[in-house]
């Protein structure tokens, strides 16, 4: 099979990893990859904060986890069973959010073109991972920090720009089994 519909095809999302770091070279083999993604206008309007600092991972979990719970209210009355199992798992886990990954990073954009491209960049990093031997996952409710002054100042974020990552990344404990897929819905014309 072609290497690169065999990734997509493989690659899955993560919640299970290993505490020994990423070394920095694989790291940047990913970021590298991540800006080679295609962008409207080629206006690349993305960063990359590379999170390892095990206090600072500290201070974002403990950041998200209210806005989790708010973010996740509306789910309680369209998918109780769902909405309770998420809510054990926020009793059991040290890091429901990044899941005590070893490397966060956050993809941060900025200006009208940073919607259409930004999500492409973060599908490049979780690529670029598994291509590399890693695990990752694309954590939506880890981006809800931009309350926390402190973690704002931390990231470097300005009032326009908005987080489009985090994506955890690390080697994996346990690399999960395929979800059934369904039939892509096709319309051909």
């Amino acid at each position: 099979m072609n290497p690169v519909l065999k990734a997509i095809a493989e690659r899955r999302a993560v919640r299970n990893y290993e505490s020994r770091p990423v070394p920095k070279e694989i790291i940047i083999k990913i970021i590298e990859a991540a800006n080679q993604a295609p962008s409207a206008m080629n206006s690349q309007p993305w960063r990359f904060v590379v999170v390892e600092d095990k206090e600072f991972h500290r201070k974002l979990v403990k950041a998200a986890i209210p806005n989790n719970r708010k973010w996740l209210e509306p789910f309680k009355d369209v998918n109780p069973e769902r909405y309770k199992a998420i809510l054990k798992r926020y009793e059991e886990l040290e890091d429901p959010v990044y899941y005590s990954a070893p490397v966060i990073i956050f993809v941060i954009g900025s200006g009208k073109f940073a919607d259409p491209s930004c999500p492409l960049a973060c599908q490049n990093i979780m690529l670029a991972a598994y291509s590399l031997g890693l695990g990752s996952c694309w954590v939506h409710l880890g981006s809800l920090v931009t309350d926390n002054e402190e973690i704002k100042k931390e990231l470097e974020l300005s009032g326009e720009e908005k987080i489009y990552g985090p994506i955890i990344v690390g080697y994996t404990k346990k690399f999960p089994e395929p979800p059934p897929k369904k039939e892509p819905r096709v319309k051909w014309i």
